[in-house]
């Protein structure tokens, strides 16, 4: 029996991948590297960014020692982009109040660092309604490693296999069927609807 729903984040609840994809490139653009459009949704969405800096490193030959430098850019350019157009969906706001109301847990397990989680999940309207929120600031091991749902399971007081996650890239699925949830996969937040989440309950 289903106990409780666990969200990811950037393309589930907030249509963000673009924004992630341009900010990073605006804080490479200095170094001369940049991630063409293709490659940031087949290899790089999903990742944190210190993951995406490391293949980024190998590749280009871009100190690690910069790194720090390059996330806090990449950071402050995606925290800029999100009180731009960052705003409450309709149908995501229907969905998880609707959830929360039936007395389900409801969490969030996010590759994003704690800031830009909060900062999206407060500008979208959607804080209020999370009972965990587990944010790349808290793990060891990123997706598609389990811990971060692991994590969120435990927080919420659920077994994995009472829990459904909702994921809309492979890293992310891989994490959760790893850690023994139930997965709902969409391609971004307008895929997410009451009606075909009830199907699990």
């Amino acid at each position: 029996m289903i106990k409780g729903v666990i969200f990811d984040m950037d393309g589930v609840l907030i249509d963000a991948r673009d924004w992630h994809y341009l900010a990073l490139n605006q804080a490479l653009e200095i170094f001369g590297i940049s991630i063409n459009y293709e490659r940031h949704l087949e290899e790089f969405d999903g990742l944190p960014t210190r993951t995406k800096l490391n293949i980024l490193s190998k590749e280009n030959n871009l100190p690690e020692i910069l790194h720090p430098i390059v996330n806090e850019i990449k950071q402050d350019r995606t925290l800029r982009l999100a009180a731009a157009n960052c705003f409450p969906l309709p149908n995501i706001i229907s969905a998880v109040s609707y959830l929360s109301h039936m007395n389900l847990k409801i969490g969030v397990a996010t590759n994003s660092i704690r800031e830009t989680t909060i900062a999206m999940l407060s500008y979208s309207q959607l804080i209020e309604y999370f009972d965990c929120i587990v944010t790349n600031s808290e793990i060891q091991e990123p997706k598609p490693h389990p811990e971060i749902y692991i994590t969120a399971c435990k927080q919420l007081g659920l077994k994995p296999a009472e829990v459904l996650v909702v994921e809309d890239n492979e890293n992310g699925i891989k994490a959760a069927k790893a850690a023994g949830c139930l997965v709902h996969p969409v391609d971004n937040p307008g895929e997410v609807h009451l009606d075909e989440l009830m199907g699990y309950l």
